[in-house]
């Protein structure tokens, strides 16, 4: 049996622990010691969560080095204006479509800070706290300022010094997907304590949460970023929209990585004639700076923390969010679950306990077996899409426009070209 489990992929033994959850909560709620699955899952995440964001901030920004002329200004600004700009929407479309979560533990009317000085003062006190009692406390607002004051000092450190910063982050990468690994027994608790502590009908409210997500990513995918396009090129953008999310969404559903699917995206960009000296640069460059999909889940699931704490949220303060989560959202593609545990930290901005925010994290694994897989679709697609789009709008400004139809359609040609090749093969 447990060589059968082996076999399964990660998100089938996490359905199987939503299953064998909701089976053992309904037939024996007495079983009150399966809790303890759950708060071991998420004390694990709560004690790990503050050294991944603290390192891994330090080790992108000692990795930058300084003068380097990349020439891809156009790509970076569409990949963080386009994070930010789904951030956006979805802080709309939570305020539109209010959800609130199954918090068991919750303690309800905490209040947010409700002007523009209290939040300010709030955030700069916090910031400033000692990094050490931050990693412990999980002051993620401290993590994120010192780690960025750090990490800039380390640019000018000596290579050997940067390759073990490296190194740590890649074993607490490491160490995090070790827990996560543990996930589905993780969940076997979660899932139970709440259904035994508030029935079959509370779990309604991960359907509610489910359709607000991948809703808004859609949204995202198929209206935001068109228009941006539509902006930039002044042509119709669903046939190259529809074209990267057939060709690289669908595949990056499935893998659910978006390092996984840069192989896939250098292919299409290609076939989509764009310079291979730029593509080579913009598509990895995505993969982990474009992450509008991981910025909707950063905003939709801490507002709805904040909604279930019956919490007011003044715009100044819904405004930063979105800052923050486009922010704190780059560099997360490549780890899993990154998108989930950079969600205290967004929480913080709100005074919302870190033992609420962990619980957070946990009701994000279990709509993850749905969210995550969405999430990476929307991320790749969109590397693709603006890596394009950039290169196209470059163009047309030096004088030398570019019919965007028609390279997909020479794209979709070369696509069918090498199917019916690989066909014949076979």
């Amino acid at each position: 049996m447990w060589q059968q489990i082996q076999r399964l992929s990660l998100i089938q033994q996490i359905v199987c622990g939503i299953i064998i959850g909701a089976i053992l909560g309904t037939l024996v709620p007495s079983w009150s010691f399966l809790t303890i699955l759950g708060d071991l899952f998420i004390g694990a995440l709560k004690a790990i969560a503050p050294l991944l964001v603290f390192f891994l901030i330090i080790d992108s920004l000692a990795k930058h080095k300084k003068g380097t002329k990349t020439h891809m200004k156009t790509v970076i600004v569409l990949y963080f204006l386009a994070t930010f700009i789904a951030a956006l929407t979805a802080v709309v479309a939570s305020y539109l479509f209010k959800v609130s979560l199954v918090l068991p533990e919750a303690v309800k009317n905490q209040t947010a800070p409700d002007n523009l000085q209290e939040i300010l003062s709030g955030i700069l006190t916090n910031a400033v706290a000692n990094p050490i009692s931050a990693i412990s406390e999980g002051n993620y607002l401290a993590l994120l300022l010192w780690g960025c004051v750090l990490g800039l000092g380390f640019r000018h450190s000596s290579e050997g010094t940067k390759k073990v910063l490296s190194d740590i982050s890649e074993v607490i990468s490491k160490t995090i997907q070790g827990v996560i690994l543990f996930a589905p027994l993780g969940i076997v608790g979660l899932v139970f304590s709440t259904i035994s502590e508030i029935g079959l009908s509370g779990m309604a409210a991960y359907l509610k949460i489910i359709l607000l997500v991948v809703g808004t990513m859609l949204f995202v995918s198929f209206v935001v970023y068109p228009l941006m396009v539509f902006l930039l090129l002044r042509q119709n953008p669903f046939p190259l929209t529809f074209y990267t999310m057939k060709e690289s969404g669908i595949p990056a559903f499935f893998t659910r990585s978006s390092a996984v699917n840069i192989p896939i995206n250098m292919e299409l960009a290609e076939k989509l004639g764009l310079d291979r000296q730029s593509y080579s640069i913009s598509i990895p460059l995505g993969a982990t700076a474009n992450s509008g999909g991981a910025a909707i889940t950063i905003s939709v699931m801490t507002l709805a923390a904040a909604h279930t704490l019956d919490m007011q949220i003044p715009i100044t303060l819904a405004f930063l969010l979105c800052l923050l989560s486009a922010i704190s959202a780059t560099g997360v593609s490549g780890i899993a679950g990154g998108s989930l545990l950079l969600i205290p930290l967004a929480c913080s901005l709100f005074n919302i306990p870190n033992d609420t925010a962990m619980q957070v994290v946990g009701v994000g694994f279990i709509i993850g077996v749905i969210q995550d897989s969405v999430e990476t679709a929307v991320n790749s697609a969109s590397d693709l899409l603006f890596a394009a789009t950039a290169e196209f709008y470059d163009l047309n400004k030096a004088g030398k426009p570019v019919d965007v139809n028609k390279r997909v359609k020479i794209a979709q040609a070369t696509q069918l070209s090498d199917t019916n090749f690989s066909l014949d093969n076979d």
